[in-house]
């Protein structure tokens, strides 16, 4: 449910405003980086994922029948956690199941089970023996896999990607950025599965990966639209 405005526990000097953005910002409760729809407070530079703005107190995951999620909004215990579906450190807002000791980033643990690109459905699953197109591995981290199985990304992959290309914003130097100076890479340049199509059909390939891979990161970064999957695309080099 989407309310225009709204009091958060983690800001209670101000109320926070419902916002919209094409410039990626960093969510003050997860400490990861978003874009799109989100939670503002533009007297202080808050900014909250919608995700983390609304959290439910429980969840249950589809990936795992016998745990039960708790909100937390710090990591708990002393030692260092990380995410089981992206496999990055946790650092703020989570989900942690106390029994089975699994976290999730709250923007991770809302990921679509399926996402449309226009070209082909995009299935979550937790694990894919398929090889990803960006790292070329099997395994790992959650991916989205398309229903025609050509395309396969890790969500940790993506979210490399995107620490790699937005290290200020991730590192804390990037609060108030305007503009960005490093784009997203385009994956035209980076499949690892070998084609073996005469040139047009790898052209084609390569496009309907790009594509995919806009709206997996338009997933990973809290806001799943194709209007958003548009600007990830526009930021794409």
């Amino acid at each position: 449910m989407k309310y225009n405005e709204i009091s958060h526990f983690s800001h209670p000097q101000h109320t926070l405003t419902f916002d919209y953005t094409e410039t990626p910002f960093k969510c003050d409760g997860c400490k990861e980086v978003g874009i799109g729809s989100h939670y503002r407070c533009s007297f202080c530079d808050f900014d909250l994922h919608t995700h983390c703005a609304i959290p439910s107190l429980s969840i249950h995951h589809p990936f795992y029948t016998k745990c039960s999620f708790q909100f937390f909004s710090r990591p708990p215990g002393d030692t260092p956690r990380y995410c089981n579906a992206c496999e990055k450190d946790v650092t703020g807002f989570v989900y942690h199941c106390k029994s089975c000791g699994f976290d999730l980033h709250p923007c991770c643990a809302k990921l679509p089970m399926v996402l449309d690109d226009g070209e082909t459905n995009l299935y979550l699953y937790r694990k894919v023996r398929a090889p990803c197109h960006k790292c070329g591995r099997k395994g790992r981290s959650w991916s989205y896999r398309s229903s025609c199985k050509k395309y396969n990304l890790h969500v940790a992959c993506v979210r490399e990607m995107l620490v790699e290309n937005w290290h200020e914003l991730y590192f804390g130097y990037g609060k108030g950025i305007k503009k960005l100076e490093n784009r997203i890479p385009s994956l035209k340049n980076t499949l690892q599965t070998p084609h073996k199509r005469r040139k047009g059909k790898v052209k084609k390939c390569c496009e309907m990966a790009g594509l995919a891979l806009q709206f997996v990161i338009s997933a990973v970064l809290g806001d799943p639209t194709s209007l958003i999957a548009g600007v990830i695309g526009t930021l794409m080099s």
